[in-house]
């Protein structure tokens, strides 16, 4: 399954449609647990990894130091692929990825040390499809994205090229697309192309940037621009587009809400993951521990909201957090 199974009711469909509207209306379920502060947590960590994460972790930190002022953790956000390795070294103890894992990248970890990485969810995003504000386009098909985005369009439409293809008119009629998107290094790169592009190649013509702020001020500033990355680089210089999948829910396209997440609808939804070194037959590091067990608290997801992603159910950051005590 691409989408993330409902684990608690959501309060009801947001009936107003925009990005910041939508993420305005989350709230953080009652059910989260507080985090407790805990006596003599200090030292330094290492944080390598996803460009999407960035500025969450950021956050993170900073609401930890609060708490713990003998405590340093450095963030480097260049790519999900420069965690495993880091990860692997040693040189990051926290390693946020906005995708799985794969097979090949654990492998020398798990070589390395006789175990596999453990994977820690710590939010939801609704991967995101923006164009300009100004554009009138208002939804999109993972059918249409992929013959926008690829020159192997493996779900089976011709390639659009101009606006007027997907029936804007005006000034857009005649419009060529401008395509933005992530290196090769992200995370948000490879679950799009695998998602939308059914694991096909995207055009040579799709303007590579070095991160999801890149991507999204890029579109900002072409009105006849389009882009994706994370949910929560939204801004008020870009729409994100409904998205739906034929042969799915009858053809319909739904916003990237918190609720379209959770009921499965919005189909580019994903866990951001941190992944950690976690033997089975040892303890968490205490510092490790108590970093991830702050960012599944209720603290923890207020921020995940406030930096514009969704926040776990209490059943996931329960289950997550259980993790620690394995």
């Amino acid at each position: 399954m691409n989408y993330i199974r409902p684990q608690s009711l959501f309060a009801a469909i947001l009936l107003a449609y925009s990005p910041l509207f939508l993420q305005s209306q989350v709230k953080i379920d009652a059910g989260l647990k507080a985090y407790e502060v805990k006596s003599g947590v200090s030292g330094n960590l290492n944080s390598i990894g996803s460009d999407t994460l960035n500025n969450l972790m950021a956050l993170w930190v900073e609401g930890f130091n609060k708490k713990y002022p003998n405590t340093k953790i450095q963030v480097e956000g260049k790519g999900s692929a420069t965690a495993p390795p880091a990860l692997s070294a040693g040189t990051a103890q926290l390693a946020p990825m906005s995708r799985k894992m794969k097979g090949e990248e654990a492998a020398p970890f798990a070589a390395k040390f006789g175990y596999d990485p453990t994977d820690i969810a710590v939010a939801i995003d609704a991967l995101a499809i923006f164009v300009n504000k100004n554009n009138p386009l208002e939804e999109i098909s993972i059918e249409e994205a992929d013959a926008i985005f690829s020159k192997t369009r493996l779900r089976g439409l011709a390639e659009i090229a101009s606006w007027g293809q997907l029936k804007l008119q005006g000034d857009f009629s005649n419009a060529s697309i401008s395509m933005y998107g992530r290196n090769s290094a992200s995370g948000t790169y490879g679950y799009f192309k695998e998602l939308t592009l059914n694991k096909g190649d995207y055009k040579d013509t799709v303007k590579e940037q070095p991160g999801s702020s890149s991507v999204v001020q890029s579109v900002e500033s072409d009105r006849f621009g389009i882009g994706y990355s994370g949910i929560g680089y939204v801004t008020s210089g870009v729409k994100a587009l409904k998205v739906g999948q034929s042969g799915r829910w009858n053809g319909e396209n739904f916003a990237p809400a918190y609720a379209n997440t959770l009921n499965g609808k919005y189909p580019l939804s994903r866990y951001l993951y941190i992944y950690i070194n976690k033997s089975p037959n040892a303890p968490v590091d205490p510092l490790v521990k108590e970093f991830i067990s702050y960012v599944l608290s209720r603290e923890g997801q207020e921020i995940v909201v406030k930096d514009g992603y969704y926040p776990l159910p209490p059943s996931i950051a329960t289950r997550e957090t259980n993790k620690l005590n394995k």
